[in-house]
């Protein structure tokens, strides 16, 4: 008798067919250059936007996990901050075997994560909304909205009667760029904009190509253990 909500341990990954679709893409995915500190998982996620015309666009995101000393695993210092109700969930271990992949995704949760810190975004059509500052102020906003709400004081229940989701002066804004930077990218340095005012992250981003951007969005406080440089994790399958 299979159990309502309990996965058999030969239940496939969900993950599997997201990874499919992003192999598949007809462009290079961007993720940061391979280094000790962070480790690669696959960890994919994929938007889309369009209409009737068919995709206009489309993004990639990254997540790592963070080791702040690669050197030595064990060592406390790469444990990421959990709350008491969290880490007895994780330490738990049900009377049922589980799949491989949900017992590998349950540890990473131990870790801290580096969230969707690199995107590629790829733009069927130019505009206003396809420019390097509008995604990079995008991909800022998000990772805030996300990641520091507890920081900036945003609602974390439902949102109260009255709230704009689009308000608030901790947003990035476009005058906040800085566009006389560089960012090296698979190993040439391309010229590039920044954002380096934010107290809670840092983001800096290049155009790889007229229909084709990279962005990176990183917390402050992870930034001592990571170099910011970009690589090709993901090329386009070959034609023919």
């Amino acid at each position: 008798m299979r159990i309502a909500g309990v996965l058999p341990p030969d239940a496939p990954n969900p993950m599997d067919g997201l990874r499919d679709r992003v192999h598949a893409l007809p462009f290079p995915v961007m993720g940061l250059v391979a280094q000790p500190s962070i480790e690669d998982f696959g960890g994919f996620g994929l938007a889309e936007g369009g209409g009737p015309g068919g995709t206009s666009s489309i993004t990639v995101s990254v997540t790592y996990m963070l080791w702040r000393n690669p050197d030595d695993r064990d060592d406390p210092v790469n444990l990421a901050e959990l709350d008491d109700a969290t880490r007895a969930a994780l330490d738990m271990i049900p009377p049922w075997p589980r799949p491989a992949w949900l017992i590998e995704s349950a540890q990473r949760l131990r870790y801290p994560h580096l969230i969707e810190v690199v995107r590629t975004t790829w733009d069927r059509d130019a505009s206003e909304y396809t420019t390097l500052a509008h995604h990079l102020v995008d991909h800022v906003n998000h990772i805030l909205m996300n990641c520091f709400r507890e920081e900036l004081g945003l609602p974390s229940g439902p949102p109260p009667p009255g709230y704009d989701p689009f308000g608030g002066d901790w947003r990035a804004t476009p005058s906040a760029v800085n566009p006389t930077v560089t960012l090296v990218v698979d190993g040439a340095e391309l010229t590039a904009s920044e954002i380096d005012t934010d107290p809670f992250v840092y983001a800096i981003g290049a155009r790889l190509a007229p229909d084709r951007i990279a962005t990176v969005v990183i917390p402050r406080h992870d930034l001592p253990y990571v170099r910011l440089a970009l690589a090709t994790v993901v090329a386009p399958p070959a034609s023919g």
